[in-house]
């Protein structure tokens, strides 16, 4: 059985930072490339980055400077580091695996395996 899990998300003032990880199990990370996503209430889901099996990293604008991805095969986790957090980047934050060859667009559906998401919010 395929399980993601995140953890370490919180509340942080504007401009702190916080580092947020993805364990798996059932699922080998070192296989898949690891994508992390955000949904805030009321907005669609929204791609932050992924980290490919080959250790690219692609970020969408909005984080490109302040978020890095980096993922520990060894351990199977993946993580998201954010920096200079906005108050605009409050959201549920989801790690997702995907083994599909757009999995660089972002887009939701090529995204097999999904955790449950932990809450991220940032006051100003």
């Amino acid at each position: 059985q395929v399980q993601l899990v995140e953890s370490g998300g919180g509340l942080v003032q504007a401009g702190g930072s916080l580092r947020i990880s993805c364990v798996a199990s059932g699922l080998p990370v070192s296989n898949y490339h690891m994508g992390w996503f955000r949904q805030a209430p009321g907005k669609e889901r929204e791609f932050v980055g992924v980290t490919s099996r080959s250790r690219a990293t692609f970020y969408s604008d909005s984080v490109k400077g302040r978020f890095t991805i980096s993922r520990e095969n060894t351990k199977n986790t993946v993580s998201l580091q954010m920096n200079n957090l906005e108050p605009e980047d409050t959201a549920v934050y989801y790690c997702a695996a995907s083994t599909s060859v757009a999995y660089a667009r972002g887009v939701p559906s090529s995204y097999g395996y999904w955790g449950q998401g932990t809450q991220v919010t940032v006051s100003s």
